[in-house]
């Protein structure tokens, strides 16, 4: 009976935070610091994701390879970018998030040098393709998903949008600086610029990046009790498989699914992919439609953090539907806008679009949340996919339809017609009935 006593004990001591002494500086969260690890590793890692837009025309240029072929490298990378993100998930929660993440940074690193000594497209096609989609889609929005799974149960919307936020911070730091050079040097120094980036960020992630808040005998972050941490669990791709084709059984996977692959088609594939030498197709700089885009970074960076805070407030699917039908808006406007100079009308087409350029990410990812529970970081890497699925086709076809019809503007108003039917497709999707147990 006494033994039975202490134990209750101590498991109310642990699950009861320790009483603040006077005087004691409470401290931050270790969850915090965790955040802000991941968050400097996706803008070390963002910077092979600011560069297939600028090297479009010195690629075609040196090579005499067409904007398609070109264009088909980049879909392969997109596609592996997310098709790799559910094993990643996967993997994670096999071997760890701190060796998976050094791996992909590697990887990535590996890729990126390679290019600067290229001289055949399937080269390309090879180190920016799959070594550098494959590293990437380690380092997928699959990652946050995991680590806000893990670290918080409060805020989660709002680290949500921080964290996909640093993939546009990442943009704004190194576009301008990518294109300049580029403009200045060549291209070559450009990806080798690229594979220092994200070696630079391995060991703040091997050092610094705890796997769960039970490392450090911690709670996670508005948790009112301790969570162990759960045993690796094996065979990372039958469970990466498993969780897929019991999502496939649900209306709202498809739904989700289908909306983030317009959203992929929409900012990656499309604006990301072929904005700059869009612009640069209206005698724009380089340069200048670079810093365009870098601008899109800095005003995401605001949005995504945004959404964050009103998906912890209100109906995602509502957000949804808003974000889409804001965004089809602004695309069929883009074609008007082109110029050879910056004017206003375009610097509110920027801002405009920056605010709403992955603001989908936090509702999309509660909705996995409310649907999938335990298994929605995995779910949510699937859905990643279609992401990168819908983005790969668009920066293929993109390029072809300039190569076929000289322009990019029937482009524009087709990703903009996608985005009204993502709003309604975001409507469908039902809400998950509440439990009676969780109403009483």
């Amino acid at each position: 009976m006494t033994q039975t006593t202490d134990a209750a004990a101590a498991a109310a001591s642990e699950a009861q935070p320790e009483p603040r002494r006077p005087g004691r500086r409470t401290r931050a969260h270790r969850a915090w610091w965790v955040a802000a690890v991941t968050f400097v590793t996706i803008i070390g890692a963002a910077a092979f994701r600011s560069l297939p837009g600028i090297l479009i025309d010195p690629l075609h240029q040196e090579f005499g390879w067409s904007r398609g072929t070109i264009g088909a490298a980049v879909s392969v990378n997109l596609a592996l970018y997310g098709l790799t993100a559910p094993f990643a998930a996967a993997l994670m929660d096999r071997f760890g998030i701190r060796r998976v993440v050094a791996v992909a940074l590697m990887v990535i690193a590996l890729g990126s040098g390679l290019t600067a000594w290229m001289d055949s497209a399937w080269q390309l096609i090879l180190c920016w393709g799959l070594l550098v989609g494959l590293g990437s889609g380690s380092m997928a929005l699959a990652f946050a998903a995991t680590v806000t799974n893990r670290w918080f149960t409060e805020r989660r919307g709002l680290v949500t949008g921080v964290l996909t936020a640093a993939s546009a911070s990442g943009q704004l730091i190194f576009l301008p600086l990518l294109s300049w050079i580029v403009e200045t040097y060549d291209w070559r120094p450009a990806a080798v610029t690229v594979a220092l980036a994200a070696l630079a960020v391995v060991p703040f992630v091997w050092l610094l990046l705890h796997d769960h808040p039970a490392d450090v005998g911690q709670k996670p972050y508005g948790a009112q009790e301790f969570v162990p941490k759960p045993a690796p669990v094996p065979g990372a791709a039958r469970r990466a498989l498993t969780v897929l084709f019991a999502a496939v059984r649900t209306g709202p996977f498809w739904l989700l699914a289908g909306t983030f692959a317009i959203c992929g088609a929409s900012t990656n594939g499309l604006i990301q992919t072929h904005f700059v030498p869009a612009a640069h197709d209206h005698g724009m700089p380089i340069t200048a439609a670079a810093s365009l885009l870098a601008v899109i970074g800095v005003f995401d960076v605001v949005g995504t953090i945004a959404s964050g805070w009103f998906t912890d407030r209100f109906e995602p699917r509502r957000l949804l539907a808003v974000y889409y039908a804001l965004r089809g808006v602004s695309l069929l406007f883009l074609p008007m806008l082109l110029a050879p100079s910056v004017h206003p009308p375009m610097i509110f087409f920027i801002v405009f679009y920056g605010l709403d350029w992955v603001a989908t990410v936090p509702p999309t990812l509660a909705l996995c949340r409310e649907h999938y529970g335990e298994d929605s970081a995995i779910v949510f890497g699937w859905v990643l996919a279609s992401h990168q699925v819908g983005a790969a086709l668009v920066a293929f076809l993109g390029g072809v339809a300039r190569d076929h019809f000289g322009s990019y503007d029937v482009v524009w108003i087709a990703s903009g017609a996608l985005c009204a039917a993502a709003a309604l497709m975001a409507l469908v999707i039902r809400r998950r009935p509440v439990p009676v147990a969780a109403l009483s």
